[in-house]
């Protein structure tokens, strides 16, 4: 590296979104932050925001973390702090924030003394820390260009959390022109900051594609040569960034990355098997496509992690199970959705994600075929349904099968058969109306008459029904009762015909209630 350009400094300039400057940036910085740097500053040391914060600040968004370096060493900062934890072998001090945080992750400020870093044996983790004074230096130490500029106040200068707006900007490599351009770019050779610290692999793909942003020709070439150091990863890590990726808005582009640059088959090798796996006649694109589409449409409609992972796996045995039908000269996938539970299983648990979300995703795979013909679809089939999936999880059933129709490349998220399904759901979990929702039951009823068990027991009850049905304040067990000793002085056959006509109203409320529900789903 040139040395005479470690030491420049450069002017926040025009960036996506329109030019800001480091007024405008400071106005964004919340209090809790500018008290840790204010009082650096008062100690005597240098604070300057870096990494992630500063380049979400350029981009004019919030930033999610927010990062602080200093000259000062790890023992000078608990000093000046009441309440701080220091657990680390690299030097970071976790400020804990003693007042009430208007932002949960305020509560606490890490808080990192300028650093340089020795070989990473691992390829994740420096062999040696050592502390340094100069900020420049531990700007080398970082990952990408743009992840690389700190804002803040050298040693006696001043600083806008001082009331004056003197504070210093540094980019010596060039992360604001990246910024500009939409580019992640290593800082530094690309190859050693891979070899440093493999994770960085991935981050660069996580980063391209939360912001939108293309990797550099050289930063890919890069990725791809070293894309098997990711097999020396932990898998906890490597899971966490792809949570990251799938959790975006365009995730499609994230899992498109990860195969186009080798890093997919240490991550979910399965998936790769669909690529240019083409499907029935039902499909417009093959497997691999329709699963990354199916994908995007779930971070469209914002749905949480276990349905945009369930969109993305739900089709992962397809390539496992196809076959080729004769008699149907088309591609058959019989059992994909058992395969593909399984598959999923075990990508899930390699990756180490809880057993939960794991149980949760596979049994969304598993059923994702859940109904095929809406006439011949029966009440018991989808109470079946709802059995297996447990009635909190039917409706995020239904959003995997809304990703599975779009991912097919069909226009319509919710034609008549998908809504037929909806009206059915809800039909069959809802409590049809019967004398069990009265509060008293055959055994108390005949306790309370002294009578033996035989028709007249359900005669009276269903009297009883029909009355709560058309005035439900009725329903104590007080009315019930008194009711009761009346309708026992009435013969058997004016029991019988009374019985029969709330037979009559239950069945007519029943079909009443169904109406309103098909109604709702515009549904016959």
């Amino acid at each position: 590296m040139d040395i005479t350009r470690r030491f420049e400094r450069r002017s926040p300039g025009s960036i996506p979104g329109g030019g800001t400057t480091t007024t405008a940036m400071k106005t964004s910085i919340p209090k809790e932050v500018s008290h840790v740097t204010e009082t650096l500053l008062k100690a005597g040391f240098e604070a300057f925001l870096v990494g992630g914060c500063v380049r979400d600040l350029m981009l004019h968004k919030k930033p999610k973390d927010w990062d602080v370096t200093t000259n000062a060493t790890p023992e000078e900062i608990i000093k000046l702090f009441p309440k701080t934890v220091y657990e680390n072998t690299f030097g970071t001090v976790a400020v804990v924030n003693e007042e009430e945080a208007l932002d949960e992750t305020l509560k606490i400020i890490e808080v990192t003394p300028y650093r340089v870093e020795g070989k990473y044996s691992d390829q994740r983790h420096p062999d040696e820390v050592r502390f340094t004074r100069n900020i420049e230096e531990d700007l080398e130490r970082r990952d990408f260009t743009i992840n690389a500029m700190a804002l803040g106040c050298r040693q006696g200068g001043n600083c806008h959390v001082s009331g004056v707006t003197q504070e210093e900007f540094i980019d010596i490599f060039d992360g604001q022109k990246d910024l500009k351009n939409k580019g992640i770019k290593t800082v530094g050779d690309p190859d050693d900051r891979f070899k440093e610290d493999a994770l960085r692999l991935m981050r660069a793909v996580r980063f391209a594609t939360e912001l939108g942003f293309k990797i550099e020709r050289e930063t890919q070439e890069s990725i791809k040569k070293n894309s098997k150091l990711l097999s020396h990863i932990a898998h906890e890590r490597i899971r966490d960034e792809f949570i990251k990726i799938i959790m975006s808005d365009e995730p499609s582009k994230g899992i498109q990355m990860l195969h186009d640059f080798d890093l997919l088959k240490f991550i979910a090798p399965e998936l790769e098997d669909g690529i240019k796996i083409e499907q029935n006649q039902a499909h417009l694109f093959p497997v691999w496509d329709h699963n990354i589409r199916s994908l995007d449409h779930a971070a469209g409609k914002k749905w949480p992690l276990e349905i945009r992972l369930s969109a993305l796996f739900h089709d992962v045995g397809k390539p496992a199970s196809r076959r080729w039908s004769e008699e149907k000269k088309d591609w058959t996938f019989y059992g994909h959705d058992v395969i593909g539970a399984r598959i999923t299983a075990k990508i899930m648990a390699n990756l180490k994600f809880p057993k939960k979300t794991i149980d949760l995703v596979t049994t969304f795979v598993r059923f994702h075929l859940f109904f095929s013909d809406t006439d011949k679809i029966t009440l018991s089939a989808v109470r079946r349904i709802v059995r297996n999936v447990g009635p909190e999880n039917v409706w995020d059933l239904m959003k995997v099968r809304f990703c599975d129709r779009v991912g097919m490349g069909r226009p319509k998220e919710t034609p008549y058969r998908l809504r037929k399904y909806e009206s059915m759901i809800e039909e069959a979990m809802r409590a049809p109306l019967s004398v069990a929702m009265i509060k008293l039951d055959g055994i108390e009823l005949m306790k309370l008459l002294n009578i033996q068990p035989g028709p007249k027991v359900g005669f009276i009850l269903n009297a009883l029904f029909e009355e709560v049905l058309d005035e439900p304040e009725k329903n104590t067990e007080k009315w019930l009762k008194t009711r009761a000793k009346e309708l026992n002085d009435l013969s058997d056959n004016e029991l019988l015909e009374i019985s029969k006509k709330a037979k009559e109203r239950r069945n007519e409320a029943e079909e009443a209630e169904l109406k309103k529900i098909r109604d709702r789903w515009y549904v016959k």
